[in-house]
């Protein structure tokens, strides 16, 4: 019995980073972005530890698998999509065609798209090929909770998150490597990269914390880790 009960605990985790995802949505479309981000947070700690609890109990299985996706796209797709949706929504005024809104809607698309050639892909064992979509998702909530109000006072500001969309969701299914924060060593040596970064984070995240009470420090770590990262691979090739 308690064989057949630990195979539903991973899956019973997976459900809970759905449930965050839909409540994330829910407060999206309501305005309240920090409630919508918290609970996007709280959706990508479950992710965290759904697969991590599969594997320690050596019960993951492909039904397990396709639900993880279904759930991050909910949860890193469409939350973060229903946040931009507000947001162009609320600058409709800049919009030649207010519909023009619904564009948002294109990134949960590609992050779908993105889930699904990740489940295929055997290259993402110690990396990622393209952004993965916890990180597109904690980007764009950030963003938008730090900096909303000021990206909707001038029409270009808002062209410039129009435009973002279309940047995001290209770099969902490019063919960047990104690295990814695993260690098969502590040393310095082949762990550059992923040393500087994690060091960088900690101004990048402080400095607007500690002089405007902004997380959008957390915004310029995911676009820090886009640039290392291409950066990177340029000096590999």
């Amino acid at each position: 019995m308690i064989s057949a009960m630990k195979k539903h605990i991973p899956n019973t985790i997976t459900c809970c980073n759905l449930i965050s995802g839909c409540i994330a949505t829910y407060w999206a479309l309501c305005g309240v972005w920090d409630t919508a981000l918290l609970f996007i947070v709280i959706g990508a700690v479950f992710d965290f530890f759904d697969g991590m609890t599969a594997r320690l109990l050596h019960v993951s299985s492909p039904i397990g698998k396709e639900l993880d996706s279904l759930a991050d796209d909910i949860t890193f797709g469409f939350a973060p999509s229903a946040i931009l949706f507000d947001f162009l929504k609320q600058g409709a005024e800049y919009l030649p065609w207010h519909y023009l809104a619904y564009v948002a809607f294109v990134m949960a698309a590609f992050s779908a798209l993105r889930l699904a050639k990740f489940n295929l892909d055997e290259r993402q064992a110690m990396g990622f090929i393209g952004l993965p979509t916890p990180a597109n998702a904690l980007f764009w909530g950030a963003l938008m909770v730090g900096t909303g109000e000021w990206l909707l006072s001038s029409p270009l500001l808002y062209y410039g998150v129009f435009a973002g969309i279309f940047v995001s969701s290209w770099l969902l299914v490019s063919e960047i490597p990104m690295f990814a924060l695993k260690f098969k060593t502590w040393g310095w040596k082949g762990n550059e990269v992923k040393y500087v970064f994690l060091l960088t984070c900690i101004p990048l995240l402080l400095i607007p914390l500690l002089l405007y009470g902004s997380i959008s420090g957390l915004a310029a770590i995911i676009a820090w880790y886009v640039v290392l990262s291409a950066i990177n691979t340029h000096h590999v090739n």
